[in-house]
């Protein structure tokens, strides 16, 4: 394929997806802007994105909090003159029964889950909207499509990001300001999502179910290439990926 070279936000960057898609985005001559909390795994990755002959920078960013979300899309484009996608891949994963009463748990999955992905929303969509042009692509899981005892609260908000990224869709058709929404929803995927689980009668099945099944990060990075990669006239809506092998 062609490079495509487009300047690409990524949050939740540090790890599992987010690293995978930066790398193969910038392998393929896009221009990254990497943004979790872990400035350390930040500067290795964007150091071998770098040593390896990609662009990338990055920002310290807690997408709880919206004025650092709107200093990382000004970041973008000081540093690269436009945001052309918009990667809301930052998530957290705590699954829990509801009689344990989580509830500090349910806001952190609310505000990281939802509220992230609206604050990434308000902070891009001015400057796509400037120049007509521009992508979204959301990540909901296939927990947002199918709901599991404990994992109520999870689903509920990746439920919320598919109906979050419909109505974004709907309304820049509306107004025909060319911006793409795409919502890619994985099975399980390699990664840290399960280490912060602390419901002992949950998280041994959940990790036996991941060391079973999940596939590696690079091919929810592949689908995610593809989504960018395909005509500016079209766009991807939605994507649902499993491990071959996981049933639901």
């Amino acid at each position: 394929m062609s490079d495509s070279n487009k300047v690409v936000v990524i949050t939740g960057g540090s790890s599992g997806i987010g690293e995978a898609t930066a790398k193969l985005l910038a392998k393929r001559g896009n221009r990254i802007v990497l943004a979790a909390r872990r400035e350390e795994r930040l500067k290795a990755i964007v150091k071998d994105i770098q040593d390896n002959g990609g662009t990338a920078v990055y920002q310290v960013t807690d997408v709880t909090d919206y004025t650092e979300v709107e200093n990382l899309a000004k970041r973008a484009v000081d540093e690269y003159g436009r945001i052309d996608v918009w990667l809301n891949n930052a998530g957290i994963m705590l699954h829990s029964t509801y009689d344990k009463k989580k509830v500090d748990e349910w806001s952190r999955m609310v505000d990281v889950n939802i509220k992230g992905v609206l604050y990434g929303i308000a902070a891009a969509l001015p400057y796509m909207r400037e120049r007509k042009s521009g992508h979204f692509i959301n990540l909901s899981s296939v927990a947002g499509h199918v709901v599991h005892v404990g994992g109520g609260v999870y689903s509920g908000t990746k439920y919320a990001v598919r109906a979050i990224s419909e109505a974004l869709r709907q309304e820049e058709a509306s107004v025909k300001s060319n911006i793409r929404v795409t919502v890619i929803s994985p099975g399980a995927v390699a990664t840290e999502l399960t280490v912060p689980i602390t419901d002992a009668d949950l998280k041994a099945g959940i990790e036996k179910l991941y060391e079973e099944v999940a596939i590696r990060p690079e091919r929810a990075a592949d689908t995610i290439a593809f989504a960018i990669e395909t005509p500016a006239d079209t766009a991807m809506n939605e994507i649902i990926f499993r491990p071959t092998r996981q049933k639901t």
